[in-house]
């Protein structure tokens, strides 16, 4: 078996080569679905699929990274791992389990340490139904021209009127203004869209490629930055309904030992969100009973996390930058979703491991 660390990659091109590697030597059907773009450093980019099990199994069970680019340093060593682990892979076989890895759902955004997509969308805000009025967020409004200043670093007045607004409002109220999602601002901080992404019709046509044989369908989507440093949350990943969350509670949850949390009862330390990406699974995959998480590891407090998105934002939008500068910002960018150490790694590890097994027993009792 591969050691942790050397699951984990310090690059995107770096990664695919592990996953892709890794999946082709486990004798996974692997399919490549390549980005209009090239990466940081020229390499090609690409929504990486591979099937472990059979293409018609009734159950399927799906791992994926980098929803939000930058987070896929965290969930790509996790699917690595997964793809030399001759333990978990026999376990799912046993089951009768397929398991679908996703490697690199925003490609773009791993590539370039960016949390959002290259069309500056944060894709897990992006399922939205666009022929219909999206949501309005008036206290991101507010503070949109406070988060993306003039000048980086802010100057003092700006870093004291956010300070006040925490103040009134709360820290609470502040991380659901900024991340609960926006369509009015294209440059600003988890901006929504105004139409699908490239990551949204491509994930789709996976969904319809591996999902429409399965009739049960879980899925587990990576993610990092909320949180204490190395607990992975287990979120609730589904519609606000009582049946399917007490499902995913039973899988999951181990009697509260590894409690899973929901934003719909205010459990969960994500705020209460819109345009989801596990959207897609019910809609492209309608035949099938769906249960879901996203797996949500801390890091960084989530002030230190708001601020590396609002220096990476204002780089985007000045690209003369001096290159010390630059640099900085992308190295914050990089620690605030991936501790780069050993304790941090393992324990990735562990929790993804445990929730993986426990998955496939979930599907094997439906």
């Amino acid at each position: 078996m591969i050691e942790v660390p050397k699951a984990f990659a310090v690059s995107y091109a770096r990664a695919r080569v592990q996953f892709l590697e890794g999946a082709a030597a486990a004798g996974m059907s692997i399919t490549s679905h390549n980005h209009p773009l090239p990466g940081r450093d020229g390499e090609v980019l690409a929504m990486d699929v591979a099937l472990d099990g059979a293409p018609d199994a009734e159950r399927l069970l799906v791992i994926s990274s980098a929803c939000h680019g930058a987070e896929g340093y965290c969930g790509s060593g996790v699917q690595v791992f997964a793809t030399h682990d001759a333990e978990w892979r026999a376990k799912a076989r046993a089951a009768g389990v397929a398991v679908l890895y996703i490697h690199a759902l925003n490609p773009h955004g791993f590539s370039w340490v960016r949390r959002v997509t290259h069309e500056n969308v944060d894709l897990n805000r992006n399922f939205q139904d666009f022929a219909h009025p999206l949501p309005v967020n008036l206290p991101y409004a507010e503070l949109h021209p406070l988060l993306l200043p003039e000048t980086w670093p802010p100057a003092p007045d700006n870093e004291a009127a956010i300070a006040r607004f925490i103040a009134e409002h709360g820290i609470d109220q502040y991380q659901a203004a900024v991340s609960q999602g926006q369509h009015a601002f294209a440059d600003g901080l988890f901006y929504g869209g105004k139409e699908p992404t490239w990551s949204n019709n491509t994930l789709r046509q996976v969904l319809r490629t591996h999902g429409t044989r399965a009739r049960h369908i879980a899925w587990i989507d990576l993610h990092t930055g909320l949180g204490p440093s190395g607990l992975g949350e287990r979120i609730f990943a589904g519609e606000d309904d009582a049946s399917a969350l007490a499902r995913a509670r039973a899988w999951w949850g181990s009697d509260g030992q590894t409690p899973v949390t929901s934003i719909y009862d205010g459990s969960s330390t994500s705020a209460r969100l819109t345009g989801l990406m596990w959207g897609a699974m019910p809609q492209e995959c309608p035949q099938a009973t769906y249960t879901g998480i996203a797996m949500e590891y801390g890091t960084v407090p989530i002030t230190e996390v708001v601020n590396a998105l609002r220096a990476d934002h204002w780089l985007h939008t000045h690209a003369q930058a001096p290159e010390p500068l630059r640099l900085a910002i992308k190295q914050q960018m990089l620690a605030t979703f991936y501790v780069d150490t050993d304790e941090w790694r393992a324990q990735i590890i562990t929790q993804a491991r445990q929730a993986m097994f426990q998955a496939v027993d979930g599907l094997a009792s439906s």
